[in-house]
């Protein structure tokens, strides 16, 4: 039998901005940022390395999910064939990489042999791996500080799907970034934003059918059998 998935919390666009601006000068800003712009989940953005990722063209592939079972942390594959996917990248989370990396080459030059080169964006600072668990006991931490509701990091994944959504963005495009199996899972997790959509898809075709056309569209007039010559 299936067990029942946790309640969706999710924060408003407002209340992520609060998150990332007190988050601002944290080690781990760039993954805080990426999970906020990408709704990457914990495992992707735990074993996300710098092979996966193309600063030059913006892009990244999350290919090695770094799974916990009884705190046992496992490299794993993605969670379905659609997670073998390519994110494309906004300018702010690009250079909060690219802050990252030159933070990491410093903090290995300063440990020198000591380094540890897991290969991994997101690390200690000796360059060992970071536990995901300890990923969400810092994310807590950081929003209880913050002063904001408190929420799952899994739960900034659903803020990041639910403010797409709401802003426009295709669902079909939204259940590829997420990576879903399909869209019919996107339409089911986030069925509570679908009836605003709709309401949105209803006024926006109303007005694009019903509006009087502009001045310069406006027809002359009209000539024809039922017309006065």
């Amino acid at each position: 039998p299936r067990g029942v998935s946790p309640e969706m919390q999710v924060w408003t666009p407002q209340q992520l901005r609060t998150f990332l601006t007190h988050a601002r000068h944290d080690r781990l800003y760039a993954l805080w940022l990426l999970v906020a712009t990408t709704g990457m989940r914990r495992a992707e953005l735990a074993g996300l390395r710098w092979i996966d990722i193309d600063l030059d063209a913006a892009r990244l592939s999350p290919r090695r999910p770094r799974v916990v079972v009884n705190y046992v942390v496992h490299d794993s594959a993605p969670k379905t064939r659609m997670g073998k996917r390519s994110l494309a990248l906004d300018p702010a989370t690009l250079a909060a990489l690219q802050e990252h990396q030159a933070r990491q080459e410093q903090e290995r030059a300063d440990i020198g042999p000591a380094w540890t080169d897991s290969g991994l964006i997101f690390t200690r600072p000796d360059g060992a791996p970071i536990h995901p668990d300890l990923i969400t006991d810092w994310f807590q931490r950081l929003a209880r500080n913050a002063g904001l509701p408190p929420i799952r990091l899994h739960d900034v994944r659903h803020s990041y799907a639910t403010a797409a959504l709401a802003a426009g963005i295709p669902a079909k495009v939204v259940s590829e970034r997420l990576g879903h199996a399909n869209i019919a899972i996107t339409m089911d997790v986030y069925s509570h934003v679908i009836p605003g959509l709709d309401a949105q898809a209803a006024n926006a075709g109303a007005s694009l059918i019903l509006d009087d056309p502009r001045p310069s569209e406006r027809p002359g007039p009209k000539s024809g059998p039922f017309t006065d010559k």
